[in-house]
């Protein structure tokens, strides 16, 4: 039977195992300050328990497609030095309300018109919602130059 504490450090491989990822993932993710850990006097990671509920939330946003950038934003306003409280997790869940909504929403709209013109680049077609007039964006470059604006518009 475990005897662990809650407040026990728990090391690399033991938060990897229990959160379902791999070690390089824990560096990675403590690399790029979406988690921390301290160090023991021979140099070894050591994560706090509530680190999971972090890791699970990073797994959880990036899934919905929320970039690493977006996610450090969101756990910087958590408190580093305990496990966080469900009404902290509440207000970080509400910063993300009307993102997640914009993107539902463009997604909806690429479902229901990428049938005409998706991803050719020349945005020229009659049916394109973004129609691209006597190619005047072949001035600004190669590519699909207005595609994700025609998105948030509509």
């Amino acid at each position: 039977m475990d005897q662990r504490h809650k407040d026990d450090l728990l090391p690399v491989g033991e938060i990897a195992h229990r959160a379902g990822i791999s070690v390089p993932t824990v560096r990675f993710y403590e690399e790029r300050g979406l988690i921390g850990s301290t160090r023991t006097a021979g140099n070894q990671r050591r994560f706090a328990r509530h680190t999971l509920r972090r890791i699970a939330y990073v797994r959880a946003a990036q899934r919905f497609g929320l970039s690493l950038a977006e996610i450090r934003e969101a756990l910087d306003t958590l408190p580093a030095d305990r496990a966080p409280t469900k009404g902290d997790w509440a207000r970080l869940s509400r910063r993300w309300h009307d993102v997640l909504q914009e993107r539902i929403e463009a997604l909806e709209r690429l479902r229901d018109t990428a049938d005409g013109c998706i991803g050719c680049g020349c945005l020229s077609t009659t049916r394109c919602p973004i129609y691209n007039t006597d190619d005047e964006l072949a001035a600004t470059g190669s590519g699909a130059r207005r595609w994700p604006d025609a998105l948030r518009e509509g």
